[in-house]
């Protein structure tokens, strides 16, 4: 499988985006560096990065607006074909449209227990509120300064005598070891059967009247009267699977999806021809087409009053 293609945003040094680098050279690494910008031109990091055969682009944020300078890096971003951006000691508050345009595929790394000490002089605030342990947080970039959802964390024990560069200096190297393991798993999350279960579940039950149970060891999804829509399978009867069951619209339609694309369909055991597996382990899963076929799945079992109130909803 393709890895994941990070671009990586510092200000200085870059000693975390030297750690996220070393760790890409791994063969069993799931991304690769694809380019290293920063808002200084004179940035030590760029330098690195230059010499281990990294792209670099380096541009001062001075005199321009926030926005502005941001589409300037956006643009150089997407030039690099980034899948992902990693911020690694970037000290620029990033504008809305920014953070909106890379949802979800923005990893910062903080020095701080989150949601503790947000911002600046994290070990010394640490330090100055008798804290047994500092530490650090990747998490995932909001508009909100350091404020998305925690990923990961390492937490330091403060020893006594402690100053804000000696917790920093052993923060760091947690901080090295942290970043690159959880960019990792992040990039990798879609590819985990428990994700795509919760992604799967976030889209049923968000039909009308939609609930869960599980039948013959799989998580089911049903309506009233127990009719079924949705089976997850992973792995059942040790098939090696990870799938979604649908129902299908017409009876032909099982082998017209199978015969179109039948690395993706196939006819699952037990079910019959009106019901069609979708395999969700082959990769780039298109949620779009899932959600649709899901709908389509509720609407084969959904009584009629229920599928003229959903008709009314999708009118508007």
């Amino acid at each position: 499988m393709a890895k994941a293609r990070v671009a990586v945003l510092i200000s200085g040094r870059g000693s975390n985006m030297a750690a996220l680098l070393y760790a890409a050279k791994a063969d069993n690494c799931p991304y690769e560096i694809v380019l290293v910008a920063a808002n200084d031109p004179a940035a030590p990091g760029l330098a690195l990065a230059a010499a281990e055969g990294i792209a670099t682009f380096g541009y001062s944020h001075k005199g321009l607006k926030r926005a502005e300078f941001d589409s300037i890096i956006d643009a150089q971003l997407r030039a690099a074909g980034a899948d992902y951006v990693a911020l690694a000691g970037y000290m620029r508050l990033l504008s809305p449209e920014f953070v909106a345009g890379w949802e979800n595929r923005m990893l910062n790394i903080h020095p701080s227990l989150l949601p503790k000490y947000k911002g600046l002089d994290t070990h010394q605030r640490a330090i100055d509120a008798g804290d047994s342990h500092a530490g650090c947080s990747v998490h995932v970039v909001t508009a909100e300064l350091d404020d998305g959802p925690v990923l990961a964390q390492t937490p330091v024990a403060i020893l006594p005598g402690d100053s804000a560069d000696s917790l920093a200096a052993r923060i760091l190297i947690a901080e090295h070891q942290l970043y690159s393991r959880t960019l990792a798993e992040f990039v990798t999350r879609e590819q985990q059967p428990e994700w795509m279960l919760n992604r799967v579940r976030e889209i049923a039950l968000a039909l009308p009247q939609a609930d869960e149970i599980t039948s013959h060891g799989m998580p089911c999804f049903g309506i009233e009267k127990g009719k079924k829509f949705a089976w997850f399978t992973r792995d059942h009867h040790g098939d090696g699977i990870v799938a979604l069951l649908v129902k299908t619209t017409a009876p032909d339609e099982q082998a017209t999806l199978i015969d179109a694309d039948p690395d993706r369909y196939y006819r699952p055991a037990y079910f019959g021809t009106d019901w069609v597996g979708i395999r969700l382990d082959r990769g780039a899963n298109d949620w779009d087409h899932i959600a649709d076929r899901l709908r389509a799945s509720w609407r084969q079992v959904a009584p009629k009053k229920l599928l003229g109130l959903m008709d009314i909803a999708e009118d508007f």
